[in-house]
């Protein structure tokens, strides 16, 4: 096993993996910036190093990460989700200075990495894929030319993207031309690459995951599967599982697909392989996340397997000692993102001061959070405050007991998408399970929520109304 694994990551991540690596009896070591010297990440390290320069460098500054493991004996690096953790630059670094990187190897990253070409692969070994162009799109009549052949809707996305970044749909002509230059912007802008590709744009679909497990020995597992169609601008709101779309078969048949993806590319570590299910339950391969997903631990409260440890334990060369027959899911589990954000104002990112924060507990309930009262939000990150997750027995049981959490959890300071939330989780037609990736969209009611408003705000305000009035 190993002596000590350096985090580079942040916020609620960082604390997830520290845990895991406390209970492996694995010292830890986080990075942080200045914007980030109070977080509790740093504080649950058994070391921590400031990284700069400013807020965001330090974390993307791959020689002086792998720079500091080597100096503070660090003999792995994991790096969570996002920032470098798809980066096939880290894990080729680390190989060089002889640590261990966390997760795949980098050739395999690189592939998967690129979705033209994790297209090509799956094609390669018979797994459907979304009807669309088999080479990037190089011009505006390449463009022109595929949305013909494919028929609008078409989706315009970034070959390296991720995480609902440099995607736009395009209904008509008109769109196509004013979409392609900005969906490659975007992506110029977030992965350094203004290479874009196109899918047929698949109406009203279910966005359905699964969990793999892979050691270097060839062994490989699903933990089932994660339905994640709640999304807003692509990117997801809330996860659940099992789906209440799929029947057994369905579940059998993709998670095999799912197996035969990953060892298609000769996979190593966890990972995600997504698709995309149509309204005749016909299932296409969307892509394949070569790390830790945020959503994980919808799967570790229906599996209970705990996937960061078996991340790390693969990483160190131990077998996976779990077959396909040993894995049963247990009742269901869902998870909401809790959001610094304003749905009332398109989901605009909200910083500040935590003026009160109470999080909600009891059976089948799990927080992964990283802030606290009087917790400055820095303007600088990913606006994910915290996850709540909760498990029941049945659906309406979990449906239920994230009902009665959503209420009970408290953040104050900051606009936050508890109350969003908690309009989505009682409507119907969540509770029902009819919903789809244009839930969101085709709901726009669930916006229309009375906001809290703190009492001191109240008395501050009129306070200052008697100062003014009585001249002072």
């Amino acid at each position: 096993m190993f002596k000590k694994i350096l985090v580079a990551n942040r916020g609620e991540i960082a604390s997830r993996i520290i845990r895991a690596c406390t209970e492996l009896n694995i010292p830890s070591v986080a990075i942080y910036s200045e914007e980030d010297a109070t977080s509790l990440y740093v504080k649950k390290a058994d070391e921590a190093y400031l990284v700069g320069p400013g807020p965001i460098e330090g974390y993307l500054n791959i020689h002086r990460i792998v720079d500091l493991a080597m100096r503070v004996g660090a003999d792995a690096i994991h790096p969570g989700y996002g920032f470098l953790s798809e980066n096939p630059a880290l894990p080729e670094l680390c190989n060089k200075h002889g640590i261990t990187f966390i997760g795949p190897p980098h050739k395999i990253i690189a592939s998967m990495g690129n979705k033209v070409n994790a297209r090509r692969t799956m094609k390669g070994v018979g797994i459907q894929v979304i009807p669309g162009s088999e080479e990037k799109i190089s011009t505006l009549k390449e463009a022109l030319q595929t949305a013909e052949e494919l028929g609008y809707p078409v989706m315009i996305k970034a070959s390296e993207g991720g995480g609902g970044r440099g995607i736009r749909i395009a209904r008509d002509e008109k769109e196509l031309k004013r979409f392609l230059p900005l969906a490659r912007s975007e992506s110029k802008a977030f992965f350094d690459s203004d290479e874009v590709f196109m899918e047929k744009y698949i109406e009203s679909a279910h966005h359905i995951e699964f969990q793999i497990l892979a050691d270097s020995f060839g062994n490989i597992v699903h933990l089932g599967e994660r339905d994640c169609s709640i999304q807003r601008r692509h990117q997801k709101l809330i996860e659940l599982s099992p789906s209440l779309l799929l029947s057994q078969k369905m579940r059998e048949e993709m998670g095999n697909a799912a197996i035969e993806a990953a060892r298609a590319v000769g996979y190593s570590s966890v990972g995600t392989v997504e698709f995309l299910v149509d309204n005749n339950r016909k299932y296409y391969f969307l892509e394949m996340n070569t790390r830790l997903q945020v959503e994980h631990p919808v799967t570790e409260m229906v599996a209970g397997i705990d996937i960061v440890r078996k991340q790390i334990e693969i990483s160190a060369g131990r077998p996976l000692e779990l077959s396909q027959k040993d894995i049963f899911l247990r009742g269901y589990a869902i998870e909401v993102r809790i959001n610094a954000e304003d749905p009332k104002n398109n989901f605009l990112p909200n910083s500040g001061k935590v003026t009160a924060y109470y999080s909600p507990g009891g059976i089948g309930v799990r927080i992964d959070g990283a802030i606290y009262k009087d917790y400055v939000i820095p303007p600088y990150y990913d606006s994910l405050l915290a996850k709540l997750t909760v498990h029941g027995m049945t659906w309406d049981e979990a449906a239920n007991r994230m009902r009665r959490s959503l209420k009970e959890f408290v953040i104050r300071g900051v606009k936050t998408t508890i109350p969003f939330h908690l309009r989505i989780v009682t409507h119907p037609d969540f509770v029902s399970g009819n919903f789809d990736t244009t839930f969101i969209d085709s709901h726009q009611e669930l916006a229309e929520f009375q906001e809290f408003r703190d009492p001191s705000d109240i008395i501050v305000a009129i306070s200052t109304a008697l100062g003014a009035y009585e001249g002072y």
